[in-house]
């Protein structure tokens, strides 16, 4: 299991290579829940999304004949745009490979960046042609099932508990392989031990919640629209630390998602990918059940969704 002393060290190590998000109470969204809400705003990270921690805290960890013979990451999306421009930042070579699925702007970003961009004809292909270029001696930058990775994305949650003002009762946190939340409950649990822990995914991305009702990671079919929560599976090391510090993960419809975009933009005057923007319909769901008191966190994870992606989505939905 991933520990504060964990964290806290990686910290440390990538604080001059990314940025500390800003921690804010928002009252627009308190406003629009009936709940007082602080957000972390990791859509404002390098590369637009929280990946940067993890792959920076990767990155730094390699040998000198591991930076030699590059990196190698499959991606739906913003864990490829992050390690495409960390790894460029600190002169190594990456490869990403992702499904043709990703979305057009994160496949332009990776190409950007300087990295080599392979493409699948879905996630699972991604995963096998990764394993392939592994055992060529590639060093995988694992999106999730690191621990190194997972610390990385823990100072996530030790800059919330640090950071927010007042008392968080309940922290939401979006859910693709667990990466994020893992780190996040580890920090939380640390250093705001009252605080419960959330999960959020989109359905046709239940890879976690699907673990949790077996018992441990087993593969699902992938249809969301979110690719960048759409994971195959979870990790048994990130099943574990949701098994063992999240209270529940909820699972909303993709329209939904698409909505909590709009009311972001509208509400919190910031522009969130589906991702985050999935996290306003499970507060709601969230309050209904903890009821008065409750004092929300939301951990708004990227925002690396174009205008036009969103409201074509948008459009797709009815939404307004």
């Amino acid at each position: 299991m991933i520990g504060i002393t964990d964290i806290e060290q990686q910290a440390g190590l990538i604080a001059g290579h990314v940025v500390r998000t800003p921690t804010l109470p928002s009252p627009g969204l308190s406003a629009l829940l009936g709940a007082p809400v602080t957000v972390k705003l990791e859509l404002l990270q390098r590369t637009g999304s929280f990946k940067a921690r993890g792959a920076t805290a990767k990155l730094l960890s390699l040998s000198a004949a591991e930076r030699a013979a590059g990196v190698v990451a499959v991606s739906g999306g913003n864990h490829g745009i992050a390690l495409a421009h960390m790894a460029a930042a600190l002169d190594v070579k990456a490869t990403v490979v992702m499904p043709r699925s990703a979305p057009a702007r994160s496949v332009e970003l990776v190409e950007a960046a300087g990295a080599t961009l392979r493409l699948t004809d879905d996630m699972d292909g991604a995963f096998s042609l990764v394993r392939r270029l592994r055992d060529k001696g590639l060093t995988l930058v694992h999106p999730f099932d690191d621990p190194l990775v997972i610390a990385g994305q823990g100072t996530v949650g030790s800059e919330l508990a640090e950071d927010a003002d007042g008392e968080l009762t309940d922290v939401l946190v979006s859910v693709g392989g667990g990466g994020l939340i893992a780190g996040v409950a580890a920090a939380l649990r640390a250093r705001r031990p009252g605080v419960r822990v959330w999960g959020v995914e989109t359905e046709g991305a239940e890879a976690m919640s699907r673990a949790l009702a077996a018992g441990g990671p087993v593969p699902v079919a992938l249809s969301s629209l979110v690719t960048t929560l759409s994971a195959p599976a979870v990790s048994q090391l990130t099943y574990d630390h949701v098994a063992a510090l999240v209270t529940e993960v909820l699972v909303v419809p993709d329209r939904e998602a698409v909505q909590g975009c709009l009311d972001l933009a509208d509400h919190a005057k910031v522009w969130g990918e589906p991702a985050a923007g999935c996290l306003l319909p499970a507060a709601r769901r969230v309050l209904e059940r903890v009821g008065d008191g409750c004092r929300l966190g939301l951990v708004v994870c990227g925002g690396n969704a174009t205008t036009a992606d969103v409201m074509a989505w948008a459009g797709r939905f009815g939404l307004r």
